[in-house]
């Protein structure tokens, strides 16, 4: 049975009782207080966590001249990895398959064949044997293995999702660093948040984390892939669909008594967005993207990498410094999206090369009216289908001889339907 129309109205009416006491002007007004006198720079209990690189000022370009600027990198390389989501099995496993590849522009189809596959398994059984070696498939285009994830007595899904997605991820771009000549622009940040956001979860999670070599030794591979490009002279950034960090607004609220942004993307879709007046009416002009400076971030998930954390003991090659976590913000009027673009702080200390890499992401913005093309096409080889996941599962159904453990959501809604998606 749907919804009656006497049922709709009768929602609106119980909608139109929430009575908020700042209307949407307000809401700007407060925005543009918090970028006037906050962010230069913004402290949380004396750290700072949030500092602008150079002037902190917003900045507009035209969509049309954007789109038709040459490519300030000849050759761009996208990178992204794609999952099955968790799976849980009748004989105890819990399990999830993840699937990494990079993409060019020009194409290169060699490239593009090349996978790396990670299966992390989750079992209570500790007479469970697994093989994790590393092997090749298709010819040696395909390089997969299984990670026995760390047993936990809850938040097995989250962790054999993060493992397998991150690890993937992480294992792909360092084998095929070496292939990209001008630009890497990872789907997502460029640190595994997902995994970071352990320490500041569950103390199960954060435990985890600090004292099992399997999820560190993932974060490691985040640091050897950075080291590896500062050392190539070829920047590395990351493309952020869907930014989700509360650092601004946490720390607003926390010193305010109110922030009304749902996360920082809101916020900062408060500030960029350039209204102009038609017929008596407020509209959201769309002739042009908007942009931000770039800034330092030390604060959530960005914390641990910095200069206030200690990179849970690993090793860093280089000055802590230059590991640091750097952003600017890009805001396309036309969909109403806000991306977040992420460098380490080694490449964005040059203004030229900040110019740059801010310059291409703009033109793919711009050209393709959402993520560049090198991520989009990267998106697009390591997404794993809804037909995929389902025929996936039933294969490994058979290969467990058993069935998967299924509840009255999974037949109601369609198993894969709810999960995880990369953590951005």
């Amino acid at each position: 049975m749907t919804l009656d129309p006497v049922h709709f109205d009768g929602i609106t009416r119980l909608a139109r009782r929430i009575r908020q006491n700042v209307d949407a002007s307000d809401h700007r007004d407060m925005a543009e207080r918090v970028w006037g006198d906050w962010l230069d720079p913004l402290r949380e209990d004396g750290d700072v966590i949030v500092e602008p690189i150079g002037e902190r000022r917003r900045r507009m370009v035209d969509v049309t001249e954007v789109a038709l600027q040459d490519d300030p990198f000849p050759t761009q390389h996208g990178l992204d990895s794609g999952t099955i989501n968790p799976t849980t099995f009748k004989n105890g496993l819990v399990l999830d398959v993840a699937h990494a590849a990079m993409s060019a522009v020009p194409s290169d189809l060699d490239l593009h064949r090349g996978r790396t596959v990670v299966m992390t398994v989750h079992s209570n059984d500790a007479t469970t044997s697994l093989a994790d070696d590393w092997v090749m498939e298709d010819g040696g285009y395909v390089r997969q293995r299984v990670l026995h994830a760390p047993r936990v007595s809850r938040y097995e899904a989250a962790v054999v999702h993060e493992l397998a997605l991150y690890l993937a991820e992480s294992e792909h771009a360092c084998t095929n660093a070496d292939v990209v000549d001008d630009l890497l622009l990872l789907d997502g940040p460029i640190y595994p948040k997902g995994l970071l956001n352990w320490a500041n979860r569950e103390p199960e999670l954060a435990t985890l984390l600090a004292e099992d070599e399997r999820p560190r030794d993932v974060i490691e591979n985040y640091l050897r892939l950075v080291e590896t490009f500062v050392e190539r002279e070829v920047p590395l950034a990351g493309f952020v669909k869907t930014p989700i960090s509360r650092a601004i607004t946490r720390t607003v609220r926390k010193g305010s008594g109110n922030a009304p942004w749902v996360n920082d993307a809101a916020f900062f879709s408060q500030v960029l967005e350039r209204r102009e007046e038609v017929d008596g009416e407020w509209e959201r002009r769309t002739d042009a993207l908007t942009f931000t400076n770039w800034f330092v971030s030390r604060g959530g998930a960005d914390r641990e990498l910095s200069t206030l954390g200690d990179t849970f003991g690993l090793d860093r090659e280089f000055d802590p410094a230059a590991y640091e976590v750097t952003f600017c913000v890009v805001y396309d009027p036309r969909t109403d999206v806000v991306y977040r673009v992420e460098a380490p702080a080694a490449f964005t200390r040059d203004e030229a090369l900040r110019e740059r890499l801010l310059l291409q992401v703009l033109k793919g913005v711009a050209v393709e009216r959402g993520p560049p093309k090198a991520v989009a096409k990267a998106d697009s080889l390591a997404r794993i289908g809804r037909a995929e996941t389902v025929a996936l599962q039933e294969a490994l159904e058979e290969a467990f001889d058993t069935e998967r453990d299924t509840d009255y959501d999974d037949d109601r809604w369609g198993a894969g339907t709810f999960g995880y998606g990369n953590a951005d």
